[in-house]
C-alpha cells in the first residue's frame, strides 16, 4: 500500500504541470487585459485619452506582473516575429501589431511608424502646453483618440482612411509647420511599411529561447530565478496572485469562501450517503415490491424539483413569519450577537439553524441517483455464486448482505464520493444566492462577471488538483471496502 502511495504522488508531479500549464495558458490568452483593468482601478482620470500619468502606472503594473517577461522558457515562431513585442503596454495595440506582422513581415518599418505615431502624440501634448491654443484644447481629445485608435488598427483601409481624418483635422487646426510635418509622416511611413513588405518572413520558423526568466517560471515558481522581485511566491507555493477586482490575494479570497461550501456539501454528500445507501440496499432486498415501487417514485419525484424552486419554497414556508419562522432567511451567522472568541460548541450552536434549509436542498436531489446506483450495484452482487454459498452455509439474510454484499456493492459509489473535493470548491451558484451564503459558487460567478482571470484560473487549477486527491482517495476506500483489490501486489 505504502508503495502504491509514493507511486501515485509522484505521478502528481507532472499531473500538477500539466494542470498549472493548462491553466498559466489560459490566463495569458484571456481577452481581458490586466494592465487596462488594473490602472482604470489605480488612475483617477476619467479622461478617454491617456495621460503620461496613466502610461507610467501601466508600466508600473506590466513590470510587477512581470507582463514585460518573455511568456515560456521558449518560443517557437517565425523570422518576422520580434522577441520585443511583449513591451507594447496596450494588449489591443498589441494585437494589432501582431497582424501587421502577419501582413507585411518587415518589423523594422512597422516599428518606425509605430515610433513616428507615438512621437506624433508627444509633440500634441508639448503643443497643447506651449501654444495654450483655446480651439486647439476643445479638439484635442479627439485628434489624440484618433491617433491612439491608429495604433490599434491593422486593416489597410480603415487605416488609410483614419490617416485621412487626422490630416484633415491637423489642417483645420492650422497646426504650425514645427509640428505639422510630425503628424503629416505618418502616411509616408506607412506606406514605407506598405511598399517594403517582407512576407517571406513569416513561413521561416524559429525557435527563441528565453531561460528561466519568463512569465510561466514567476508563475509557477514565484520570483526564484526571475529578474522579478515582487514577493510572490507561485503556484507551487499556493501563491495564485492578485484579484483584479479588488487587488486581493486570490489564496486569501479562496480561503475565506471555501469552508462554507465545503461544509455544505460535506454535511449534504453525508446526508445523502446514510439515507440513500440503506434505501438502496432494502429496495434490492425487496426488488419489485410495494415498498420498492413507493420508494422510486417518491425519489424520483424529489428529483424532478429544481433546487432553485425548493430553496425558495422553504424559505418561504420556514422563514417566513406567516407561517413558520423556524429558521434564519439567509447568511451564515448573525453578525450583531456572533462572537469570534466563542468555543466550537458555541458557534455550531449559534450557525447551525443558519445550514439546515441550504443542506435540505443541496441533499434531496440526490436520493434517488445514489438510491438506484445502490440498488442496481446491490442486485448484481447478490446474484453472484459466493451470495449463494453464503446462504447454502446457512447465514441469516442480515449477514449476507451486511458481510458479503454491502461492501462490494459499495465501489460505484465510492467512485462518486471522489468528486466530494472539487464539489465543494466549485459551490453552487443559485443555491447560495438563494441563501445569501458567502461560499465559493457566489465567487466564482463574481469573477466571471468582473472577468476576474486570476480567480477563474486558481479555481481551475485548484479543481484539477482537488479531482486528483479525490480519485487518489477513492482508490483507498476500494482496498478497504474490497478484499480483492490490493496495491501492494
Amino acid at each position: 500500500m505504502i508503495g502504491y502511495l509514493l507511486k501515485r504522488v509522484l505521478l502528481f508531479i507532472p499531473t500538477l504541470l500539466i494542470i498549472s500549464l493548462l491553466a498559466f495558458i489560459i490566463s495569458i490568452n484571456s481577452p481581458a487585459d490586466p494592465v487596462e483593468m488594473m490602472a482604470r482601478s489605480a488612475s483617477a482620470e476619467g479622461n478617454s485619452t491617456e495621460s503620461a500619468a496613466t502610461e507610467t502606472i501601466k508600466n508600473e503594473i506590466r513590470a510587477r506582473l512581470g507582463l514585460n517577461l518573455p511568456v515560456f522558457y521558449f518560443n517557437i515562431a517565425t523570422l518576422a516575429d520580434p522577441d520585443t513585442l511583449r513591451q507594447i503596454t496596450s494588449q489591443n495595440q498589441r494585437k494589432a501589431a501582431q497582424k501587421l506582422i502577419r501582413q507585411f513581415g518587415n518589423w523594422e518599418q512597422i516599428q518606425a511608424y509605430r515610433s513616428n505615431v507615438n512621437a506624433a502624440l508627444s509633440e500634441i501634448q508639448k503643443l497643447d502646453s506651449v501654444q495654450g491654443n483655446e480651439r486647439w484644447k476643445a479638439n484635442k481629445d479627439e485628434l489624440t483618440f484618433n491617433l491612439l485608435n491608429l495604433l490599434e488598427l491593422y486593416d489597410p483601409v480603415v487605416i488609410e482612411n483614419k490617416l485621412s481624418e487626422i490630416d484633415t483635422a491637423a489642417l483645420q487646426l492650422k497646426l504650425t509647420r514645427e509640428y505639422f510635418p510630425r503628424i503629416s509622416a505618418l502616411t509616408a511611413s506607412y506606406h514605407q511599411v506598405q511598399n517594403q513588405q517582407c512576407t517571406w518572413k513569416n513561413y521561416i520558423p524559429i525557435v527563441q529561447w528565453q531561460g528561466l526568466n519568463n512569465q510561466y517560471h514567476l508563475w509557477l515558481f514565484g520570483d526564484l530565478g526571475t529578474t522579478i522581485k515582487n514577493n510572490r511566491k507561485g503556484f507551487i507555493r499556493g501563491d495564485f496572485g492578485y484579484s483584479f477586482a479588488d487587488n486581493q490575494p486570490i489564496a486569501r479570497k479562496i480561503a475565506s469562501k471555501f469552508l462554507y461550501s465545503f461544509i455544505l456539501v460535506v454535511i449534504s454528500i453525508l446526508i445523502a450517503y446514510l439515507i440513500s445507501i440503506p434505501l438502496g440496499v432494502y429496495a434490492a432486498y425487496k426488488n419489485n415490491s410495494p415498498f420498492d415501487t413507493l420508494s422510486s417514485i417518491l425519489t424520483f419525484m424529489l428529483y424532478s424539483l429544481p433546487s432553485f424552486f425548493v430553496g425558495t419554497w422553504l424559505l418561504y414556508y420556514f422563514s417566513n413569519p406567516d407561517h413558520f419562522y423556524w429558521f434564519p432567511t439567509g447568511g451564515v451567522k448573525d453578525p450583531s450577537i456572533f462572537d469570534p472568541n466563542w468555543s466550537w460548541l458555541e458557534k455550531i450552536r449559534h450557525q447551525s439553524p443558519y445550514f439546515v434549509l441550504p443542506v435540505i436542498t443541496y441533499t434531496y436531489s440526490s436520493f434517488a441517483f445514489i438510491s438506484r446506483i445502490m440498488k442496481v450495484s446491490m442486485l448484481d452482487v447478490l446474484g453472484m455464486d459466493y451470495i449463494k454459498t453464503a446462504r447454502a452455509k446457512g447465514l441469516t439474510e442480515y449477514q449476507v448482505i451486511t458481510r458479503h454484499a454491502l461492501k462490494n456493492s459499495l465501489l460505484p459509489i465510492i467512485t462518486l464520493f471522489a468528486d466530494i473535493f472539487p464539489a465543494a470548491l466549485g459551490g453552487s451558484v443559485i443555491l447560495e444566492t438563494i441563501f445569501s451564503i458567502p461560499g465559493m459558487g457566489f465567487e466564482i460567478y463574481n469573477a466571471v462577471v468582473a472577468t476576474d482571470i486570476p480567480m477563474i484560473v486558481a479555481v481551475f487549477t485548484l479543481t484539477g488538483v482537488l479531482t486528483v486527491i479525490g480519485y487518489l482517495f477513492s482508490d483507498l476506500l476500494y482496498a478497504a471496502v474490497d478484499p480483492r483489490i490490493r496495491y501492494d501486489g
